[in-house]
């Protein structure tokens, strides 16, 4: 199936400054939200305790919710876990903030519901969620790091940045879309934004590595002509990759329960948003790098030329001609 003539080159750069327009708007948007609204932590970076509750027939989500409303723990969220029978409460309070164990606390408070029982309770507390909150901006700060490091070596330091500044631009897209909609950041929106780098550079890599066959096998010098002809030849690729992987994500997101319901939306939003960087934002930036069609084929054709030699001299050396 094509959605797109491989044969045909698009003019996908005709409008790359508006697109840069829009891309930088939409981010300086998502880090003034950031900052003026703030994330919305949840307990595995702000602490608290999650209280799971297992009932002999469907948990009466409505009841416990009016329940729970009118107690002290007003500010718990509710939500299934893995069945109708079960469910997880959580709790923004550590438990050394009350006189009393807060299972106990829990069971006192639902006793007037239906059958049911405490299967355990865990607690997270500020200081740890705390760690768990510098650590996840490590491993983001960490994978941008190895990923620029690999693309320099794989292809060239302008492409390396050009791929660094569309994954920050995803990133900092979809973080903003999680504080505008207050989504709780736990644990699953940070898999979620890991994997969204590496979904995005997936795609980004296939563009670039098109882009620099292109150098070696076309004689054209207008990086222009490049970039088109290599988005287009992978465009119709890159597009049923997306969807498919967009419909994927909507399901869970749609049947896959409250407990992965953050990492299904922080996926949704980025495949959307990779998928639009990868084709209108990377390429774009080796332009705005400076990236030289010409220099950079005086550097391949030096490579080459210093690999021959070494391999002249490697045979010389064997032969005992020198």
């Amino acid at each position: 199936m094509k959605l797109f003539d491989m044969e045909k080159v698009y003019d996908i750069l005709k409008f790359s400054r508006l697109f840069i327009i829009l891309s930088l708007t939409f981010v300086l948007i998502s880090w003034g939200l950031t900052v003026i609204k703030g994330m919305s932590f949840g307990i595995d970076f702000a602490g608290g305790t999650v209280v799971q509750v297992q009932y002999e027939k469907a948990a009466p989500l409505k009841q416990i919710r009016e329940i729970l409303s009118t107690s002290k723990f007003n500010k718990a969220s509710i939500q299934e876990f893995g069945s109708l029978e079960e469910i997880i409460i959580k709790i923004p309070t550590a438990s050394h903030d009350l006189n009393q164990d807060i299972g106990d606390d829990v069971r006192e408070i639902l006793k007037s519901t239906p059958s049911h029982e405490i299967r355990r309770v865990d607690i997270v507390g500020p200081k740890v969620g705390n760690e768990l909150r510098t650590k996840g901006i490590y491993a983001l700060v960490v994978a941008l790091i190895g990923i620029l490091l690999y693309v320099s070596f794989r292809f060239e330091w302008r492409f390396a940045l050009a791929a660094v500044f569309a994954l920050i631009h995803d990133i900092s897209l979809v973080i903003g879309v999680i504080v505008m909609v207050k989504v709780d950041v736990n644990l699953d929106i940070l898999a979620g934004l890991l994997t969204i780098l590496g979904y995005s550079l997936n795609d980004t890599i296939v563009v670039f590595d098109r882009i620099r066959e292109s150098l070696i096998k076309s004689k054209a010098s207008d990086l222009n002509a490049v970039i088109n002809e290599a988005i287009s030849r992978t465009l119709s690729r890159t597009t049923l990759t997306s969807v498919t992987t967009f419909f994927v994500v909507l399901t869970l997101f749609l049947f896959g329960g409250e407990l992965i319901n953050g990492l299904s939306f922080t996926l949704l939003i980025g495949v959307i948003v990779g998928t639009y960087s990868s084709i209108f934002i990377a390429a774009k930036m080796l332009q705005i790098l400076g990236f030289s069609v010409t220099g950079y084929r005086m550097k391949l054709a030096e490579k080459e030329a210093n690999s021959k030699e070494k391999e002249r001299l490697r045979s010389m050396y064997e032969q005992g001609t020198m």
